[in-house]
């Protein structure tokens, strides 16, 4: 922390501390997973109607936004430690902020019509495609990105999936956990190819590095078996103490802003994908909640705000999984590898190329399901020019590096880096700016009738 906020103030080890505050991520992540499961009114958030019954996982993703944060607001929080108080302090206005907006989601939801959606979907699924594509090739930025082993790894679980989700019988488990034997595939074959292959490889320097998809068990070996999540203010936080500054409130609650509109893209995906069918007002205003409360609680805990994790949409649209017991049981394993970070360890040092293997096809279906949006209604030439502005313009924008570098800065916090908020905005605009046609031009899957 003290590395990330500066040191001036900070005798945290930055290490240190993001090891310890790893097992509270990985626990809070899947205390916040229920925004699916409801077969309980014993869950907190239940009484204020937060989550309503879909398979969204959330997690900590604001690595971008918090290193603006640190070079632009950070010193003005006093630095280090201090910083990370007040910061955490924002996260709470923040998550309470973003609440009382899903509250108040409902009158707002005649601006979302399956146009906008639809665009901020596919704005997701253009925004995963490189990711994807980064981990099918070993993770951007490794040495060996894009040799022939990471691409094998990423291979062999791509056609596992195909194979079972085709071939095998249609109900059983092989084809409905599909993705699951995949990576489980790649794994092994991963795990084989460290113990016959070598580990090391020279690059054009003369440097010697470890390749990507070698499986490290000594970071399984080293990990404890029972580690205990830290309260703000004592154990490993314990000089970490909560503050409120305006200087980190105001930049924070307009990323709660961003975040809840990514979220309403997020969960219309997931019940596109999932359920076949559009997120009912209901559905939208209890994810932002759940959303916005998750975060303010994981305050308390000295972790990062939480946003919806668009990765999970292209699961469900695959699987069509949305049971509410089976997602619950990802939950608890979720909150085992926070308590247990063995089983954590066991997880993180999965190659990435395996991932890889399966988040290509998982994230081109998210941009699948905002074409099914999409086309539900019939498309004349204003949805054209809404849908062309939105994904040119907006995500074109947001998503192209450098390209917002001279705005101000609280717009390029709203912008910058992702092309999401930008489409949002363009298509909610475009939308209400537009004159309505009194009919369509024709359906988009349909030629004309000479």
């Amino acid at each position: 922390m003290s590395q990330y906020f500066g040191s001036e103030r900070g005798t945290v080890s930055p290490r240190t501390s993001l090891r310890k505050l790893h097992p509270t991520l990985s626990a809070h992540s899947g205390t916040q997973f229920p925004n699916a499961p409801r077969f309980g009114n014993h869950i907190p958030f239940r009484a204020f109607k937060a989550g309503r019954g879909f398979p969204e996982k959330v997690s900590t993703t604001y690595r971008r936004r918090l290193r603006l944060l640190r070079a632009h607001r950070a010193p003005a929080c006093g630095g280090g430690i201090l910083a990370y108080g007040a910061i955490m302090g924002a996260c709470i206005v923040g998550g309470i902020f973003e609440s009382v907006l899903g509250a108040f989601l409902k009158p707002l939801r005649k601006f979302f019509p399956p146009i906008v959606t639809g665009s901020v979907v596919i704005a997701i699924g253009l925004s995963l495609l490189g990711v994807g594509i980064n981990y099918f090739c070993g993770g951007s930025g490794k040495a060996d990105y894009g040799s022939l082993p990471n691409l094998f790894l990423g291979f062999v679980v791509l056609v596992v999936i195909v194979l079972l989700k085709h071939f095998a019988p249609q109900k059983s488990i092989l084809s409905s956990s599909a993705i699951l034997f995949g990576i489980l595939a790649g794994y092994v074959v991963a795990i084989i190819m460290t113990l016959t292959l070598p580990h090391t490889g020279i690059d054009a320097d003369g440097v010697q590095y470890t390749y990507s998809w070698v499986v490290d068990f000594a970071q399984v070996k080293n990990a404890a078996w029972i580690a205990v999540p830290s309260f703000i203010g004592f154990g490993a936080l314990s000089d970490v103490k909560i503050t409120f500054q305006a200087s980190a409130i105001i930049p924070i609650g307009i990323m709660f802003i961003v975040t809840a509109i990514e979220t309403v893209g997020d969960i219309s995906a997931c019940i596109e994908g999932g359920m076949n069918r559009e997120a009912t007002d209901s559905e939208l205003s209890g994810g932002v909640i759940c959303d916005g409360l998750g975060s303010a609680f994981a305050a308390l805990f000295g972790v990062l705000p939480n946003t919806s994790f668009s990765q999970n949409v292209g699961l469900v649209s695959l699987t069509k999984v949305v049971n509410r017991f089976a997602i619950s049981m990802g939950a608890i394993f979720l909150i085992l590898c926070g308590f247990c970070p063995k089983i954590g360890a066991l997880m993180s040092i999965m190659p990435q190329s395996v991932l890889g293997g399966a988040a290509v096809m998982m994230f081109a279906s998210i941009l699948i399901s905002g074409i099914q949006l999409i086309t539900k209604h019939p498309i004349g030439s204003r949805e054209i020019t809404i849908i062309s502005v939105a994904i040119g313009l907006g995500y074109g924008l947001g998503a192209t590096t450098g390209a917002t570098a001279h705005l101000p800065y609280y717009v390029q916090l709203i912008f910058g880096g992702s092309g999401i908020v930008p489409c949002s905005l363009a298509a909610i605009i475009l939308n209400i700016v537009l004159p309505k046609e009194s009919k369509p031009v024709r359906e988009m899957w349909e030629l004309e009738d000479k």
